[in-house]
């Protein structure tokens, strides 16, 4: 349910992020063709989304960014358990993972949580992409996007990204272990 909960505010996030990190493409399009478009913020793309698509445009990708999530903490909980398991205990007596162990198990749970649902957070970013390019795909939902980037792109598309989402995600989630241990 916390899961559930964060996405109300993890995916207008991500599709901002996703909008911002795009703009630049879109930009070298536009100047390849002779044209010059006008920086953007994410206040100013939070603004037409909502004028244009109202509340619900700001939540594009739900679903997928739902996969992505839920994917993410059904591999992460309990591999970083088994982990923190394996590993020394504190000498007082209480039982806990010394604080080392903690954060290494974080460190490999994250890791690896983040490499097994790349092909999640691959297909949300292109759902979730608003400016499509002269000639690029269009997905029609979840289902579609997965199979469309498989023919077109081959598997190895799914983990465009991956080793640089296990680097960002891996020490974020050894931390926030450590602390709590």
């Amino acid at each position: 349910l916390a899961g559930f909960c964060q996405i109300i505010i993890t995916t207008p996030m991500e599709l901002l992020k996703i909008q911002m990190q795009d703009a630049g493409r879109v930009a070298a399009a536009a100047k390849a063709e002779g044209k010059v478009i006008a920086k953007t913020s994410a206040r100013e793309i939070a603004l037409r989304l909502f004028k244009e698509k109202g509340v619900l445009g700001l939540y594009k990708g739900t679903a997928a960014t739902m996969l992505r999530d839920v994917s993410f903490s059904v591999v992460y909980f309990p591999l970083f358990a088994t982990l923190n398991d394996l590993g020394p205990r504190k000498s007082d007596g209480s039982g806990e993972a010394v604080f080392w162990c903690s954060f290494l198990s974080g460190l490999a749970a994250g890791s690896t949580a983040a490499l097994v649902v790349n092909p999640t957070d691959v297909v949300k970013t292109r759902l979730q992409a608003l400016t499509k390019a002269k000639g690029e795909m269009s997905y029609n939902g979840i289902a579609d996007a997965f199979i469309k980037i498989f023919k077109h792109e081959g598997p190895k598309a799914f983990f465009k990204g991956g080793a640089c989402r296990m680097i960002v995600i891996a020490p974020l989630f050894a931390i926030a272990q450590t602390v709590y241990y």
